[in-house]
């Protein structure tokens, strides 16, 4: 476009939905140990623990990194990356890269759409991510729960296998289990809302404040997601037996395990991914117009 600037462009969806994926990777390398430690805390208590791993117990978030650290080694915190990776591809590509084109999809164009429409945009988008990149997130999450000690036996070796195996033993409905308990399709609602802003200080603290309420609402979904998808296929008859099982063993307070690395988690993957996005975008149209310029 004639007198306009890169900036001034609105970017194509490709770029929109690859630098989406590409930020939400980035952050998904800065937080992830925060995101093990959490569904490290979300499944402890569920069954007896035996062997190497009896004498083990996790109390609080740096007290999960630093019992992990000295048991298990650091590539321990990393474990289940592979899957963690191709999820944000999958997920954040369609949930945030789509968000926009829905977005006006629904306004028909218009301007300034009113907090609803962000709302139904952003569920619509995130029902859409989740739908697809599930099996990703089964996977991610058995590899966090699983435990790196000699004489505790490993349920996978690789991220491939650990698809094929779920696909063998347990079909399509294990590779979606958790699929309708999962709160994700609740981020954008509260996160899209509120952080659409350049200001780095308004990130933060938007980031972190969206990062609070939605783990207080979500936890609990959360919890039950974690454990009904770790589950092997004959523990929990469905997501609310799962939940039902953990009020009557465990009490309420079960639903908020995990809940301090949850909220630093959400709250610092939302502040690098939205940095890392907005820089991705300017970066690709810059591109973008030098290549234009020189054909």
């Amino acid at each position: 476009m004639v007198g306009l600037k890169p900036s001034d462009v609105p970017p194509p969806l490709g770029v929109k939905v690859l630098s989406a994926g590409t930020a939400a990777c980035i952050a998904d390398l800065v937080t992830f140990p925060l995101d093990t430690a959490k569904v490290r805390l979300q499944i402890q208590g569920e069954k007896a623990v035996t062997g190497a791993a009896k004498g083990i117990r996790y109390r609080g978030v740096f007290g999960t990194i630093s019992t992990m650290v000295r048991t298990e080694g650091p590539r321990s915190l990393y474990n289940g990356l592979v899957a963690g990776l191709q999820r944000q591809m999958a997920f954040a590509s369609i949930r945030i890269g789509l968000y926009d084109n829905v977005k006006s999809f629904y306004t028909r164009g218009k301007d300034n759409p009113n907090v609803g429409i962000r709302i139904l945009a952003g569920c619509t988008t995130g029902a859409l991510a989740v739908s697809v990149a599930q099996p990703t997130d089964v996977v991610k999450v058995r590899f966090q729960a699983q435990m790196n000690l000699q004489g505790v036996g490993r349920r996978y070796s690789g991220t491939m296998q650990a698809y094929r195996q779920i696909f063998q033993h347990e079909g399509l409905r294990g590779l979606w289990k958790g699929v309708f308990c999962t709160p994700d399709f609740l981020l954008p609602v509260i996160c899209w809302c509120f952080l659409i802003t350049d200001n780095l200080p308004c990130h933060f603290v938007s980031a972190f404040g969206a990062g609070f309420v939605t783990t207080v609402i979500a936890s609990p979904v959360d919890v039950v997601k974690t454990r009904y998808m770790n589950s092997p296929p004959e523990q929990y008859r469905s997501s609310l037996n799962c939940a039902w099982t953990m009020m009557t063993k465990e009490g309420p307070t079960a639903f908020y395990k995990g809940f301090v690395p949850s909220f630093l988690r959400l709250g610092s993957w939302n502040v690098v991914m939205f940095v890392s996005f907005e820089q991705l975008k300017r970066a690709m149209m810059m591109s973008r117009s030098r290549i234009e310029a020189t054909t």
